[in-house]
């Protein structure tokens, strides 16, 4: 009588585990990475980590292919064809950084400004910024001038405090929470768990976009402006605060008027 073979239905494919965030977006989740002979086979949330506190998004769960997508490069690409063409060949890094070398040292004796650049994601604007000045070009910019950084400073001059990775709102004691235009592409754990806490304690959520779609198509009122008229709702509603504030100043200066008289 033959035995019935044993199969390993949950197989380790790890040995080792590294703790770490996330950065396939600004909200900086909290991952555990999972290595087997130093290559990446799984990534999962971390449950210990207090921004997403194991959740982990679409984007999050897919960011293994930085590391194992064919199409990243390994090489500098120098271009051999046509601009727009697509015709390019790999090179050194020693030859690339001295074909920049050369490119820029002619650029900076003729006239700075001419350089202008953008970079993508990173953690090094501010060292880009720094040697852009350095060069004498102010033609530069960076992701986070576009994303982030931009909500993260208006953050801090409103109510003191920013989001993701900068802080978050008062999820706990909000009663009337308006979202302006978050891009309905975007995995954000830390603002989908706040939206529902918000929705289980019974607070208003009010959500501003021109299309009514993601986290629009969960809020109490939706309100579709045309796309690129944010600022100008912004000042309307800025304008009918401020316009409220004075009229119940007057009121309290006219109630301590009669009295006196």
């Amino acid at each position: 009588m033959t035995s019935t073979p044993v199969i390993e239905r949950s197989p380790k494919t790890w040995d080792e585990t590294k703790t770490t965030t996330c950065y396939m977006c600004a909200c900086r989740c909290g991952i555990k990475v999972y290595l087997k002979d130093g290559s990446i086979t799984y990534i999962e949330g971390n449950r210990d980590h207090p921004v997403n506190k194991g959740v982990i998004c679409g984007k999050g769960a897919a960011g293994i292919k930085q590391h194992t997508s064919p199409s990243r490069l390994s090489k500098p690409l120098l271009r051999v064809g046509e601009r727009g063409a697509g015709e390019f060949k790999e090179i050194e890094w020693d030859e690339a950084l001295s074909l920049a070398t050369r490119w820029f040292s002619d650029v900076r004796k003729s006239d700075p400004k001419k350089l202008a650049f953008f970079t993508g994601r990173d953690q090094s604007q501010g060292l880009t910024s720094w040697w852009a000045t350095q060069f004498g070009t102010p033609n530069y910019a960076a992701h986070g001038g576009f994303c982030s950084v931009n909500m993260a400073a208006a953050g801090l001059y409103t109510f003191g405090g920013a989001f993701w990775e900068f802080g978050e709102p008062d999820w706990e004691h909000t009663k009337y929470f308006m979202l302006f235009g978050v891009a309905e592409d975007h995995g954000s754990n830390p603002i989908k768990a706040g939206i529902g806490k918000l929705k289980r304690r019974g607070a208003k959520f009010v959500s501003i976009n021109p299309i009514k779609t993601g986290y629009s198509a969960v809020a109490d009122e939706w309100i579709g402006i045309r796309p690129g008229t944010d600022g100008l709702f912004v000042g309307a509603l800025i304008h009918e605060l401020a316009r409220c504030e004075i009229r119940l100043h007057q009121s309290d200066q006219d109630g301590i008027f009669r009295s006196r008289r």
